[in-house]
């Protein structure tokens, strides 16, 4: 339908979707596409919610069997995003996030499910609940003074055996890591996950790390050259709180988690004893309010000691936008819904909810000015910045009334509107092949299009 019919969409989203379906076998390609279309359209987290949201050609248990049966790899999905970020997408410095999220279940057999602290703190919540623990690694992408968390694979942790957070986050890093062969990458994390043996690890795949650490963690000063006999010393003096308020103060006016603020800070290049003396940057840092008061310290530390203090927490603050990715994953995509009853179609499932959710986010932040046309839902908004919700509006005018299966081309393997002009909303005329595939009482109704 081309620029008469779906013009409108942009062609990346076309591009991006064919790109992913690389991933998988000729034969799953397209009930995959309508199952990503339809979880891009609804938002909730039922497999009948996106079978309804289409125009679907199969039956309802015909997409379970295949989610539950099919032969193909959602880690191999959630790899081939991450190379669809590096071919579309590029930057200088890759910015990976890990952490984790609780998602409710009350179901005691579900995969997973168990009971967990929460240590979010959060109001109104109980302290212990049971439910699934998800540990999650996503790629921080930048427009403008825009940070936003795209998903690329999330693994459910276990009630039994000794496989920990670490663990996964190690594997999660081990699976990407060969997609960013050559590339300037540094990993984000939150204070639970800055431990010698993540950080070690790390290391060794030529990643840098910056992450925030208790602030009271064991530094010390570089050792100082004696020339006396012996073993030279391996650390300095300690970093006591005494000895860090002796450090040069900074006041920086700077732009951080969405608005402007002054921040103190004081930096030193040290070691950290936890990391066994490996050297790092350290940024001891305050947040300064409109009246003077400022809030608790923060201890921040980067593995590369070259860096600057401000590019330091610079960089730290886009870790915060992994949190939004929960709240919208399960708010608005339906993840707290995803109630699969096996751990394998549950990992598939939810790859394909990341992957619903990533498509709209990147469209409206790199496509955001192809996208008037499909924002005309929301006149009073046209101000407004695009969001990956209004991105979905506009999607679901064109795509809730066509048959997405044959926007599959398998000749070219491209995803792409039919070549048949039409205006948007309309569905093209099935082909002679199409047909074919009819039924004989469908036929009777319907009959062949004319050749």
């Amino acid at each position: 339908m081309g620029n008469k019919g779906y013009g409108s969409i942009p062609g990346t989203l076309f591009e991006c979707i064919t790109f992913l379906a690389r991933a998988l076998p000729v034969r799953s390609v397209p009930t995959f596409i309508e199952l990503l279309i339809g979880a891009m359209l609804t938002q909730t987290g039922f497999v009948t919610g996106a079978w309804l949201a289409i125009n679907p050609l199969r039956s309802w248990s015909a997409y379970y069997k295949w989610l539950q049966e099919g032969k193909w790899s959602w880690v191999a999905l959630g790899v081939q995003m991450a190379r669809m970020m590096v071919t579309f997408f590029p930057q200088l410095v890759w910015f990976l996030i890990v952490d984790d999220t609780f998602v409710y279940r009350a179901s005691r057999k579900a995969p997973g499910s168990g009971v967990y602290h929460q240590h979010g703190n959060k109001a109104n919540r109980p302290q212990y609940a049971r439910g699934q623990c998800w540990v999650s690694m996503a790629l921080s992408v930048t427009r403008g003074k825009k940070h936003a968390a795209i998903p690329l694979l999330s693994r459910l942790m276990r009630t039994d055996g000794n496989t920990g957070k670490l663990d996964a986050a190690r594997v999660l890093l081990r699976t990407v890591a060969r997609v960013f062969t050559g590339k300037k990458v540094c990993l984000l994390v939150d204070s639970w996950y800055m431990k010698y043996p993540l950080i070690a690890f790390v290391l060794t795949l030529g990643f840098q790390v910056i992450g925030q650490v208790r602030r009271d963690t064991a530094l010390y000063s570089l050792p100082v050259a004696t020339g006396k006999r012996g073993r030279p010393a391996k650390y300095g003096d300690k970093y006591t709180p005494d000895a860090v308020a002796l450090l040069p103060e900074v006041r920086h006016w700077v732009f951080l988690y969405g608005k402007w603020q002054w921040v103190r800070y004081r930096t030193a290049a040290c070691l950290a004893k936890f990391l066994r003396g490996h050297q790092v940057r350290a940024v001891w840092m305050q947040f300064e309010d409109e009246e003077g008061n400022l809030s608790k310290p923060r201890l921040l530390i980067s593995t590369n000691s070259a860096q600057s203090a401000d590019e330091v927490f610079k960089d730290y603050a886009r870790r915060w936008a992994i949190e939004d990715l929960f709240n919208q994953m399960k708010n608005g995509w339906g993840w707290r819904e995803a109630w699969q009853q096996s751990r394998q179609v549950l990992h598939r499932w939810t790859q394909i909810l990341s992957a619903a959710y990533a498509l709209p986010q990147l469209l409206s932040m790199y496509c955001s000015e192809q996208m008037h046309d499909l924002l005309k839902l929301t006149p009073w908004r046209k101000k407004a910045p695009v969001t990956a919700g209004q991105v979905r509006l506009g999607l679901r005018l064109f795509f809730g009334h066509v048959r997405v299966r044959d926007w599959w081309n398998p000749t070219c393997r491209k995803f792409e509107p039919s070549a048949t002009p039409g205006k948007p909303g309309e569905t093209a005329r099935p082909g002679k092949t199409a047909w074919k595939r009819q039924s004989k009482n469908n036929r009777a109704t319907n009959p062949p299009p004319p050749s």
